[in-house]
Parts: C-alpha cells; sequence; structure tokens
C-alpha cells in the first residue's frame, strides 16, 4: 500500500505558481487540502483559501488572469479554524453570531498589509464594516474607526467586483453584457464590444489613457471605455453622452 502524501505548506507548493487556476486545484486536493473560500477584487485578482486538515495548514492562493500568482501562508481565522482566537471571538461577540462558530467573513488580502489586526476591538470594527459594505448597508461608523472605514471598502470592493457581469440596470429591458472585459486585452476586448452591437461613438484621449464612447442603439447603454496599458481598463455605463442616440 502507497503512504500517504506528507502534508505541505505554502513553502512546498511553489511548483503550483504560473499553473492554470483549474490545474491549480486539482493540484491542492491531490496533495490534501480542500477549498474553504474564494474572493475577487477590482483589480481582477482572485483570492481562494485551501485547508490542510490532517497538518492544520491554510494557504492563499492568489490567481490573475487564468493564473496562479502566487501561494503564501494564511492564518488559521482565514479558513475558519478560529480555535484559541481571541480576534475570531470577538468578531463572533459584536456581531452577535457566536452560534455560528466566529468565522471571519474577511481574509487576510483584505488588509492593506495583508494580515489580520491583531487588536480584537480593531478586527471586530473592520469584520463589521466588511460586511456592511459587501450586503450595501447604509456606512454607519459612530465610533469614527479607521478600520471599520478600511473594512467597509474592502466590501464594498468585493462586491463590485462579484457585480462585474451586471449592467447595473433593473426592470425588464434587454441588455448587452460589458463588464466581464474588464481586463481584457484592448484589440479583442473592442472586437467583443462589436459582435455584441456595440459601435463607437466618440474616443478621445487623456494622459496615457484613451476613452472610448460605445453605443448599443437596440439596448440604448451609452458605456464608457477606458484604455491603458493594452488592455480594457474600465467599462461603465455613463447612461447619456451627446453621440449616444
Amino acid at each position: 500500500m502507497a503512504a500517504p502524501l506528507a502534508a505541505e505548506d505554502a513553502s512546498q507548493l511553489v511548483d503550483i505558481n504560473g499553473s492554470l487556476g483549474r490545474d491549480a486545484e486539482r493540484a491542492l486536493q491531490d496533495r490534501g487540502f480542500a477549498h474553504i473560500s474564494t474572493h475577487k477584487n477590482s483589480m481582477g485578482y482572485i483570492y481562494s483559501y485551501w485547508w490542510d486538515e490532517a497538518d492544520g495548514d491554510c494557504v492563499q492562493v492568489e490567481v490573475y488572469d487564468g493564473r496562479v500568482e502566487s501561494i503564501t501562508d494564511a492564518s488559521d481565522e482565514d479558513c475558519g479554524k478560529h480555535e484559541g482566537s481571541d480576534a475570531g471571538a470577538a468578531v463572533a461577540v459584536v456581531a452577535g453570531v457566536a452560534i455560528l462558530g466566529a468565522l471571519l467573513a474577511h481574509k487576510s488580502h483584505h488588509h492593506d498589509d495583508g494580515k489580520h489586526a491583531e487588536d480584537a476591538q480593531a478586527e471586530s470594527a473592520y469584520e463589521r464594516g466588511y460586511n456592511d459594505g459587501l450586503h450595501n448597508a447604509p456606512y454607519h461608523n459612530a465610533a469614527r474607526s479607521d478600520a471599520y472605514s478600511s473594512g467597509y471598502q474592502a466590501g464594498v470592493d468585493e462586491r463590485s467586483a462579484n457585480l462585474r457581469y451586471h449592467s447595473g440596470r433593473g426592470g425588464y429591458a434587454q441588455t448587452a453584457q460589458f463588464e466581464d472585459l474588464r481586463d481584457a486585452r484592448a484589440a479583442g476586448g473592442m472586437s467583443e464590444l462589436e459582435r455584441r452591437g456595440f459601435r463607437q461613438v466618440d474616443n478621445f484621449t487623456s494622459g496615457n489613457a484613451r476613452y472610448s464612447i460605445q453605443w448599443q442603439p437596440q439596448t440604448r447603454q451609452c458605456v464608457q471605455v477606458t484604455i491603458a496599458d493594452g488592455r480594457l481598463y474600465d467599462l461603465r455605463d455613463i447612461q447619456q453622452h451627446p453621440k449616444c442616440r
């Protein structure tokens, strides 16, 4: 009988760097890791967290443009393993969900320095802000906490990233998708917009960026496309423009 593979931390997983996301997923599962959660940010990066039960290791996998950029060690809290974590317990008490096991919704990568706050009160304020921003709740920072403010912005960023597919319009009218083309190469992205019924009605430059105004007459969408460094940096429905008609 073959002996089971030894558990590995991030330093032993560097061979997965550069691989396609789906291949990395298979490799991690083969090495005893189970997927915990996945998060997106507004810059197009995807962060997923993986837990090795046999050795108690939590790792963070960073993916950009479909390929693994890095694999780093993450805290146990990132994988929902809160035993002995005062910060995790404090969050649960403040949020009133101790029965749920003090699982932090936000992860290490949401913090600017990539680390959870050591101060339990600051961490709980960040968590509350993150959840408020993620779920589009009104900004409510009575204590004027910097941690809450940072957490709220992180939640807003993730909500925006998760809703890239959405046109921003409601009701029953048909709309053409365009948000999924963010970060696409300029030539291919513009061709795809044309395939979806958009046509350029105006363009201009500012600094190192080029702007294209795209009009979809069937759905009456007026989209401003920002092109920088050879990619579609930003696409947004501006709804009105003198040439969108």
